[in-house]
């Protein structure tokens, strides 16, 4: 993709950028590539032949209106739909996820957006729901007694390496935490355990300011950990602040793929509400001179 220009104009800063980006990607595989994705749910179309990248290192965001597909496009990448059509790569490798479990298998971890915490269960517990640790030898092997003082330890590491200050005691319950230490615990543990991918759905929807930029902080710090991100908002400015690369959802199909270099905040919005083309067109323009041919 990349911005509209007329033989022998000079490049613009938008078009530079893109192409800029544009050649970057394209000297990597995508560790998450989807072609031609499609789901359907009866009559209704949830993706009509979507294409989606996911490189190394870098925030995704995933951005549309109600009803777009945004949502539908994340569940079948997370295994919990599965495609009636296209092909899902995972390392340059097929992946074919019927269910959750699968993809998790395979290193994807999805913080949904209601987190999917146990209030009360402690912060370890919940890092560790359904991947429990036994302890060692016969004590675990025969008895079944879980390792809480391992993975209390692990759990605390897995804090600390995305700079949560706020979250100290691994022992203390869920349910006497904020909301933002709440998104904290779940962003950690998709992190502990996301090998290849993290899908972050809405992760500041519900908090204050505060909240909300110490998520975004934790999300950084996943990129600087070489962590690949799925980010899905509605928050303009937390997507122009945190994502490498925009992918616009519009009617059940990808719309374009920008940058926060390459347009405008303005821009996003108007190419997500069919307004404007990705290429910087008009698109009642475009759709007025197609009805005269």
């Amino acid at each position: 993709m990349s911005v509209a220009q007329q033989p022998g104009d000079a490049p613009t800063q938008a078009q530079t950028a893109v192409q800029s980006q544009s050649q970057t990607a394209g000297g990597r595989a995508p560790i998450l590539q989807g072609k031609g994705l499609i789901k359907t749910f009866g009559r209704v179309i949830g993706l009509d032949g979507v294409d989606i990248e996911l490189y190394a290192g870098e925030v995704l965001a995933v951005i549309g209106d109600n009803g777009a597909g945004k949502s539908t496009l994340i569940k079948c990448l997370s295994g919990a739909y599965t495609l009636d059509g296209g092909e899902l790569q995972l390392d340059g490798k097929p992946v074919n996820f019927k269910r959750p479990q699968d993809a998790r298998d395979s290193g994807i971890e999805t913080v949904y957006q209601t987190l999917a915490v146990i209030p009360a269960l402690d912060i370890a517990s919940n890092l560790y729901l359904a991947r429990e640790e036994r302890r060692a030898g016969p004590l675990g092997s025969v008895l079944r007694m879980l390792d809480k003082g391992g993975m209390r330890d692990r759990a605390s590491d897995s804090v600390q390496k995305l700079g949560i200050q706020t979250i100290q005691n691994m022992g203390q319950a869920v349910e006497t935490l904020s909301g933002g230490q709440r998104q904290a615990v779940a962003v950690a543990r998709a992190a502990a355990f996301g090998s290849k991918v993290v899908i972050l759905d809405e992760p500041t929807a519900a908090l204050g300011v505060k909240e909300g930029n110490a998520v975004l902080e934790m999300i950084k710090q996943l990129r600087e950990n070489g962590v690949p991100i799925i980010l899905i908002s509605h928050n303009m400015p937390h997507v122009w602040e945190v994502a490498d690369r925009i992918h616009i959802q519009r009617l059940a199909r990808r719309a374009g793929v920008i940058t926060p270099q390459s347009h405008t905040m303005q821009e996003g919005v108007a190419i997500m509400t069919g307004a404007m083309t990705a290429d910087g067109k008009d698109a009642k323009k475009i759709a007025a001179e197609e009805e005269t041919l």
